[in-house]
């Protein structure tokens, strides 16, 4: 290793464990060089903008380079490729066809789709748009969009029927929306395409938005009541797990960090 930079690096990582930050003596104490050692990498640090120091206290502490480097590395995520593992898993699993699925222009567009290794027959192509009121990803995303953007949708896409069960009423989808952000995961049988179930969780980025979801795709005989609810809980783990690559971080209770 570098020394110099070594050193650099120590005095960073120190400084951050501080809210008020730490002096060049304690600095010196705590890593076991002297004050001219410290000041002389402290300033090269300044300089850089990843330390800065406190006008009153003297003391220095983390300088906001490390805000615009960390928003430039959530900025450039690519989503596809950090769900991609998860949604391997989640084929792997389940045998069923695997979406991930991002809000595009009012429409849901699927960025990835696993075949699984059950036969299925599916509309869905990567690249191609779908409704968002009839596919349990489009209104698990649509679950966390505000009610406001969710009515201009309506508004402007109107609520076409696909098959018998589509919800074709303003009041049955917003209904169905607030359950889906109840309970986390949204179901939609045959809503879509006749024959067919899928289950769906939301991922978030790193500002709590909602970024896309994740579905799950069978067949109605297949996709029972009883298996969606040995499920959900795993398949909801995952989709944390995915927001979580995205910089997503909430805390126990589920508020957002």
């Amino acid at each position: 290793m570098v020394k110099s930079v070594d050193r650099a690096m120590t005095i960073i990582q120190l400084v951050s464990t501080r809210k008020d930050g730490y002096s060049v003596t304690e600095l010196a104490e705590n890593l076991g060089l002297n004050k001219s050692s410290i000041f002389r990498i402290v300033t090269t640090l300044i300089e850089h903008g990843f330390i800065q120091q406190d006008e009153e206290t003297k003391k220095y502490r983390l300088g906001y380079q490390y805000l615009e480097l960390s928003s430039k590395l959530l900025d450039s995520i690519d989503i596809r490729k950090e769900a991609t593992p998860f949604l391997k898993e989640l084929e792997e699993w389940t045998n069923e066809v695997i979406h991930l699925v991002i809000y595009s222009q009012q429409e849901a567009v699927y960025i990835e789709k696993l075949e699984g290794n059950e036969t299925l027959r599916m509309h869905s192509q990567v690249g191609k748009r779908a409704p968002m009121h009839c596919t349990s990803a489009g209104k698990t995303i649509l679950a966390h969009l505000p009610e406001k953007e969710v009515k201009e949708m309506i508004e402007q896409k109107g609520l076409p029927k696909h098959t018998e069960k589509t919800m074709t009423t303003e009041a049955e989808l917003m209904k169905n929306i607030r359950d889906i952000r109840t309970n986390g995961f949204g179901v939609e049988r045959d809503e879509n395409e006749v024959g067919i179930t899928c289950m769906a969780v939301p991922i978030f980025n790193f500002r709590g938005d909602i970024a896309g979801s994740i579905s799950i795709s069978g067949p109605s005989i297949r996709m029972s009541e009883e298996r969606i609810d040995q499920l959900k809980d795993p398949f909801m783990t995952i989709g944390y797990k995915v927001s979580r690559r995205l910089g997503y971080a909430r805390t126990t209770n589920g508020e957002e960090v």
